[in-house]
């Protein structure tokens, strides 16, 4: 297979990753922050060397402010749920994922929140402006995706967080698609929180999530239970990260995590570069066939691009291309206020997303298919 399929889960992974998970699993095994054998302390610096390197890619001082998470969408349960208080304003935009659409609409059904969806208006991304007219004096969160999984639209993060940080309201950032890719500095974009996961960009295993966390802000913990930390009190500890991570650690995951941002810090301006390139290379053949849509900025920064065949269902080109082996998706991609937008909501859309580990060569495969479809 020619895999095109990395705003899922990132794949291959580098050589490392798999071995660090295996070197976890076959000769450690043990259980990082409980105990004080050797094993155990072993499996802890492994944590906080991936901590360590996560604190450094995101250019923040205080390593401990990174919470482990699931995958993106507890990071961002985790954030929503921490942070608000009943009769809270909350603004999200359409190019959101319903990681953070269905836990604020959650909300809003259940008249915890009242919720505005802002829309792009004129452009492929909501803007700061936008933003300014949707506050309110009740406004106690702002939710915004980095780059959209369906069009690879690039939200300006910096500006509404300006924005926000004048008005002293909470800003969740959501880097399903960009950190790893491109810069995600918490501090430069003036956020509260950013939720990322590790299996996409930072070429981790699934399973593997974290969440920043402001120095200063306060949330309520989203679970509670065992820490190895205050084990003589019944109430959670306040310090962190233990104050967010009840439980057992996803210690192999975490462990090819750390091996997988070793790599990305290596290679993170070329990552960038190369998939940019493939997607322009990919959008510019596609606009080049009468009977394709394209969605999504005609200069792609992120490796997602989306099209629909003319006459046919998403799902339909998808199937077809999976016989000609390319593994690509289709549907709605768990993002439906952004076909509602794009007028897709029928169709779906095809979406092609390389990684750094695909060629030229796969785009033009591709490209030959659908012009034969």
């Amino acid at each position: 297979m020619i895999y095109l399929d990395n705003a899922a889960t990132s794949f291959p992974k580098p050589d490392t990753v798999p071995r660090a998970v295996c070197g976890v699993i076959s000769r450690l095994g043990a259980n990082p922050g409980r105990s004080g054998h050797r094993m155990s302390l072993a499996a802890g610096r492994i944590v906080m060397n991936c901590r360590e390197a996560l604190a450094q890619m995101l250019c923040v001082k205080e390593p401990e402010r990174i919470i482990f998470c699931f995958n993106c969408t507890d990071a961002l349960n985790m954030a929503i749920h921490g942070v608000i208080t009943p009769g809270a304003h909350v603004i999200a935009t359409a190019l959101d994922h319903n990681a953070s659409l269905r836990p604020l609409s959650g909300l809003s059904a259940r008249g915890v929140i009242t919720l505005t969806i802002l829309y792009p208006e004129g452009g492929d991304a909501v803007t700061a402006p936008q933003v300014r007219e949707a506050l309110t004096e009740d406004t106690r969160l702002v939710v915004c995706s980095h780059g959209s999984n369906v069009t690879g639209a690039v939200q300006p993060v910096h500006e509404i967080g300006a924005l926000l940080k004048e008005h002293g309201i909470p800003f969740l950032v959501d880097a399903a698609q960009t950190m790893g890719v491109l810069p995600v500095h918490p501090e430069e974009m003036a956020a509260d929180m950013v939720a990322f996961p590790g299996h996409k960009g930072l070429l981790g295993p699934t399973g593997t999530g974290a969440l920043w966390i402001r120095e200063g802000l306060q949330l309520t913990p989203f679970r509670e239970g065992g820490t190895g930390s205050r084990s003589d009190s019944v109430i959670q500890p306040d310090e962190l990260p233990d104050r967010f991570e009840s439980g057992t650690l996803n210690l192999c995951g975490i462990a090819g995590l750390l091996q997988g941002i070793r790599f990305v810090q290596d290679q993170q301006r070329a990552i960038a570069e190369h998939e940019a390139m493939l997607a322009y290379k990919l959008r510019d053949g596609l606009s080049r066939l009468d009977s394709v849509s394209l969605y999504g900025p005609k200069e792609p920064l992120l490796g997602v691009v989306s099209f629909n065949v003319e006459g046919k269902r998403s799902g339909e080109v998808a199937e077809a291309l999976d016989r000609y082996g390319l593994a690509i998706r289709a549907g709605l991609h768990c993002a439906p206020l952004t076909h509602q937008w794009l007028g897709t909501m029928e169709t779906g859309a095809v979406r092609v997303s390389p990684g750094f580990f695909n060629y030229p060569s796969d785009i033009d495969r591709l490209l030959s298919i659908v012009e034969r479809l």
